[in-house]
């Protein structure tokens, strides 16, 4: 039996951390929105947010292995609780100017993004140190993951009602006080959270060829660059409904924030649901036809429903039925991406595809930003929609995606050589995301 601790507080020390990120994720926007009336400052705010994450995910991989995971996730939530709290804080002393706003969720989204990643990179030896498997343990994770974004974007909606979105903001500050704390005792003898000895001194030049190598391995794949394609599309235009499009729509045509919560809870509860069906009989199905069919219900249904009704009802079914299909392609990916990352590359690789997933996410805020005040909630959220679908056809239409299915080696063969390995590196799991950096379907 081996030891489970640092496993259990790792799956603790991120739920609270993603719990909090729903927090921000709802508390955000609806402070903006609150506190300027606009929805082009709304969008502001979010490319401010996001663009440093991925600034983060390019160039930190290397970063994180030579610093050491557990550091690494440590100073991220350290960090991340500062920036957070300084806001709300500001705000109370009068002192709160808008690029100040802007300043802290850029210095939060550039700390979140290392953190985030650290964690999720020491799951596969977590999971050799508390003597389980590896899928049990990345489906832990997935499961936690969702279930506390669905806490807590519950818990945002009703707390902004009744006591208001600074105070909300504080707590979100507490939950990544509180995961610092929980990694910092609760991982301790593994060594790979530890810092890796560098293969060659630090440099500028030793530091590029590491992060070519996990670039290159991302390249020279053709599924991980077709999915890292499709998923930056997504995660653009859910990042535009996230911070502008639910906001807007809740404030005009719903009963606010609490309907806010109630929604992304409902879409939280979905995946959670796809996620346990999918790990319970997915097995049985063909990948790619699971996936492509899943992808296509999982975003795009629930612009169109905002643009076309005013109530919750229809707008919480599809989002609840989103969520179900949504859950089901993270556990695919997930498995797709460890059976094609070496164990060595791992963290390098994964801040490739962190960077290519999420590209697309400063744009997508601020683009929904100026549609709304240029063409109106209702052109602006069919215009997303439309991207939204567009993008999820990439399975139905291109070659590479014929290989979900296939075995590793034959796929790694065909992808021809590996890039030259240096240390481990991560790689997430792929599509929306509901709090900064992970790319997962849905908002």
């Amino acid at each position: 039996m081996g030891n489970r601790t640092p496993l259990a507080a790792t799956l603790a020390a991120n739920s609270i951390s993603t719990a909090g990120t729903s927090l921000t994720l709802i508390g955000v926007p609806w402070f903006v929105l609150e506190t300027t009336g606009s929805a082009g400052r709304a969008g502001v705010v979010a490319f401010c947010a996001t663009l440093p994450i991925v600034v983060a995910a390019l160039i930190g991989g290397p970063a994180i292995d030579r610093f050491g995971r557990r550091r690494t996730a440590v100073a991220s939530d350290a960090v991340c609780a500062a920036a957070i709290a300084a806001i709300p804080l500001l705000h109370l002393a009068g002192a709160l100017d808008f690029w100040m706003l802007c300043a802290l969720m850029a210095l939060n989204g550039f700390a979140h993004t290392p953190g985030n990643t650290a964690r999720y990179v020491l799951i596969p030896d977590l999971a050799e140190h508390a003597g389980t498997t590896l899928a049990r343990a990345a489906g832990l994770f997935d499961a936690v993951s969702r279930g506390a974004r669905m806490v807590g974007a519950a818990l945002a909606g009703l707390l902004i009602a009744f006591v208001g979105a600074e105070t909300v903001l504080l707590l979100d500050a507490a939950t990544f006080g509180l995961s610092a704390l929980l990694i910092a005792a609760g991982v301790r003898g593994v060594r790979a959270a530890e810092p890796r000895k560098a293969e060659a001194p630090v440099s500028l030049r030793a530091y590029g060829t590491e992060l070519r190598e996990g670039y290159a391995h991302v390249l020279g794949n053709r599924l991980l660059l077709a999915v890292v394609v499709m998923v930056m599309f997504m995660n653009g235009t859910d990042q535009g409904w996230n911070a502008v499009l639910l906001p807007v729509h809740a404030e005009s045509e719903l009963s606010g924030a609490p309907a806010i919560g109630l929604l992304t809870a409902l879409f939280g509860a979905g995946g959670l649901t796809g996620a346990l069906l999918y790990g319970a009989v997915g097995h049985r199905f063909s990948r790619r036809a699971v996936f492509t069919v899943c992808v296509v219900l999982c975003g795009a249904p629930r612009f169109l429903v905002a643009a076309v009704t005013g109530t919750t009802l229809p707008l919480a079914v599809t989002m609840l039925l989103g969520g179900v299909a949504g859950g089901v392609l993270n556990p695919i990916l997930t498995t797709v991406i460890y059976e094609r990352v070496p164990d060595r590359l791992r963290s390098r690789v994964s801040g490739a595809l962190t960077a290519g997933c999420e590209f697309a996410m400063p744009v997508g805020g601020l683009a929904a930003g100026l549609l709304v005040e240029g063409a109106g909630a209702t052109g602006a959220l069919l215009a997303m929609g439309g991207v939204y679908f567009l993008a999820t056809l990439s399975p139905l239409v291109f070659p590479s995606w014929r290989t979900l299915d296939d075995a590793p080696g034959a796929v790694q063969e065909a992808a021809g050589p590996e890039p030259v390995p240096s240390e481990p590196a991560q790689a997430p799991a792929p599509v929306s995301s509901s709090g900064p950096s992970r790319p997962t379907p849905g908002p």
